[in-house]
């Protein structure tokens, strides 16, 4: 959405809301293009040297595309950057990160990546391969670590888990078919790129979009099992965890 409404445009007004950058302007410049390494987004700007404006969503953060003088579909002062060209406004809501590094430091900041799911550089065999060096760890928490394979986020790795039909805390050296399971990851993500609703069951319906995510207390929708909701994950980075347990059985 960023890359389509701001490629090839100048900038003629920004607005960065984050102590460190909020003396910045880059009005003037031109937007090269905006690419995703994971859940991080890169605006690749061309100043008086190339520029990368970094943004993260984390849990609450979303962008919107606007027209000039349409209302902001949030309030202003959750806005955290503004960019603005003859005919676009684009404004980050409640960005979990915002920060400007020259183009060459991209690497400092997504260097430590996995592969990227939905990346051209996208490479199966690799992100099997780093999920299996770690065969103890739970097969939840080894999905989220970005380092492993980008792109996984907690409701994506609950239904994947239900998916595979295998209990969040499974240890990964006993998840079978692992190279299936990653290659879902990919699928699904794949099939959501352009969704306005996120949709794992297929059903974009509303309240029909999720197999076990969201749904603790509710019947699991293959068996009719009640979904067991609770905190999983390290110490410290416990996510909240939603699966059945008959279609997903401890092992």
């Amino acid at each position: 959405m960023l890359d389509r409404a701001l490629s090839g445009k100048v900038l003629t007004r920004t607005d960065f809301r984050v102590p460190a950058f909020a003396t910045w302007d880059l009005s003037g410049a031109s937007v090269a293009e905006t690419v995703s390494r994971g859940k991080h987004l890169l605006t690749r700007i061309e100043a008086d040297r190339p520029w990368t404006l970094h943004t993260h969503l984390k849990m609450e953060g979303a962008w919107r595309v606007l027209e000039p003088g349409q209302r902001w579909p949030r309030p202003g002062h959750t806005a955290r950057v503004v960019l603005e060209t003859a005919d676009t406004v684009a404004v980050g809501f409640q960005l979990g990160i915002v920060e400007i590094v020259p183009r060459d430091g991209e690497g400092d900041i997504v260097g430590h990546l996995g592969p990227d799911l939905l990346g051209q550089d996208w490479d199966a065999d690799e992100a099997v391969r780093r999920l299996r060096e770690q065969p103890d760890r739970t097969i939840k928490a080894a999905l989220l670590d970005q380092s492993n394979l980008a792109g996984v986020g907690n409701m994506y790795a609950n239904e994947l888990c239900f998916l595979a039909g295998v209990a969040p805390d499974t240890p990964v050296g006993q998840v079978p078919d692992l190279p299936r399971t990653v290659g879902r990851a990919r699928q699904v993500l794949d099939l959501n790129r352009h969704r306005a609703v996120q949709s794992t069951t297929g059903d974009l319906g509303r309240g029909r979009t999720f197999w076990v995510h969201g749904r603790g207390g509710r019947p699991c929708r293959r068996c009719g099992t009640r979904v067991v909701e609770s905190m999983l994950g390290e110490a410290g980075r416990e996510r909240v965890t939603f699966h059945c347990p008959s279609c997903q059985p401890p092992r």
